[in-house]
């Protein structure tokens, strides 16, 4: 019977200090839960004389990795750095002296993962990893227990805080890009360099973990088609609204028989749609189950507390295990050999902005182009542009595949009459217009 726990921190960031809290604070639950105390023991940190706003005994305070990595006494190694190459060393060295881990890490776990779930299941270790996506939303636990017996064939979300956060600034008061991205700088909702956040990287990397467990099959950063949302204008917001949509970057994963579609883009999401009314920090996960129909998951994506919360979850699971004598063994390999679907096999409804020379004749020629390829309209509208000799012309198709659809957009650029294509964006749903 084991008598008490010890766990190492890698960090004392700001989730690194969140565990810290939640564990003193709630050792009467975790006592509960498992029937015997909780403590950590030692904290790999840069600098031991740094002022923290958490309480704790400086001599559990290390700058020596070795310290908490080769301790035979601590039983689980909590990952709260960051960092990729030196963090996978780190988390191999851990499961290699059979300490189980948890991390929050989803940029390791995108690249690495089945990597390192491999090793932890050759040395009966618990890997967990529950706060990589979506902070404290329990989206994968609900993948891998509560959904575990039905066939998931569709998962989308908003599983970026910060780029939602601007999105709903933008379109509700009217800003600019640039000014609510100083605003999510000042509050911590972005970091220096947004790059991973704006450019749709960091949704990318979740939609990999998201994509791997709820469709069972080994699904590469590589695999995944990302655009971010740092071209989009006013106006594009502007017909959104007007077409009866919000606009979202969403993270698509779609499964048709044995083949898979994942991407992370800008969307028109249609305003009766649950994730168009997910606004700010705020992440979502929605879940079509083949059993259970339709499920969503909603909450804080990111912070302090409900991050910590699941990587305290997290080991909670790890402790049940060990009271239980089952570590490592809730690891199970992807079942499906792993089969992309081709731009002909993705379908969906489309919006796009186009300036065209405003002559006779101009509309034919475009409709002409659509209907070659078999792309219908589902909307139009067309305004004239302001102190030139040019047309807007916003269009939302019916469904197409994206095989048509690129076709159709690479020969727009080819056409005399047409001066520029402004923008183009997936679209979810039925607006009201």
């Amino acid at each position: 019977m084991v008598k008490s726990i010890s766990a190492g921190l890698l960090g004392l960031g700001t989730v690194g200090s969140g565990v810290v809290k939640i564990i003193e604070n709630h050792q009467d639950k975790l006592m509960h839960q498992i029937g015997c105390p909780v403590e950590v023991k030692k904290v790999l940190v840069k600098n031991q004389d740094k002022k923290r706003d958490v309480k704790i005994d400086s001599y559990k305070l290390t700058t020596n990795v070795e310290d908490v990595l080769f301790d035979p006494e601590i039983d689980v190694i909590i990952e709260v750095m960051g960092g990729i190459e030196q963090t996978r060393d780190y988390i191999l060295t851990a499961l290699r002296n059979k300490k189980h881990v948890v991390t929050a890490n989803k940029d390791l776990m995108a690249l690495y993962g089945s990597e390192l779930l491999t090793v932890a299941a050759e040395n009966e270790c618990d890997l967990f990893y529950e706060a990589s996506v979506a902070g404290g939303i329990p989206i994968l636990r609900s993948l891998v227990e509560g959904l575990a017996s039905d066939r998931v064939t569709k998962m989308m979300g908003i599983v970026n805080g910060t780029t939602n956060f601007i999105l709903t600034k933008m379109s509700k008061d009217g800003r600019a890009y640039e000014d609510v991205l100083a605003e999510a700088q000042a509050l911590g909702y972005a970091e220096s360099d947004p790059t991973s956040d704006v450019e749709g990287l960091d949704a990318a990397r979740k939609m990999t973990i998201l994509a791997t467990l709820g469709f069972s099959m080994k699904i590469d950063l590589d695999d995944v088609r990302v655009k971010g949302i740092t071209e989009i204008t006013e106006e594009d917001l502007q017909y959104s609204k007007q077409l009866g949509y919000t606009m979202k970057l969403i993270g698509y994963a779609h499964r048709t028989g044995d083949h898979v579609e994942v991407s992370v883009q800008p969307t028109l999401l249609a305003d009766s749609h649950p994730l168009a009314s997910v606004n700010d920090e705020y992440n979502a996960v929605y879940v079509y189950g083949e059993a259970v129909g339709e499920t969503m998951f909603y909450g804080p994506g990111a912070g302090s507390m409900p991050t910590a919360t699941a990587v305290v979850s997290d080991l909670l699971g790890v402790m049940k295990n060990m009271r239980l004598g089952v570590n490592g063994r809730s690891a199970v390999a992807p079942q499906y050999p792993k089969q992309l679907k081709l731009p002909d096999q993705m379908f969906s409804k489309y919006f796009l902005r186009i300036h065209v020379k405003d002559q006779v004749g101009a509309f034919a020629t475009l409709t002409a182009l659509f209907s070659e390829r078999g792309v219908s309209f589902e909307k139009i509208i067309q305004l004239p542009v302001k102190d030139s000799e040019l047309a807007e012309i916003v269009i939302v198709t019916h469904q197409a595949s994206l095989k048509d659809y690129e076709e159709v957009l690479q020969q727009l650029n080819d056409l005399e009459i047409v001066k520029s294509v402004k923008s183009s964006y997936r679209v979810e749903g039925d607006g009201s217009l």
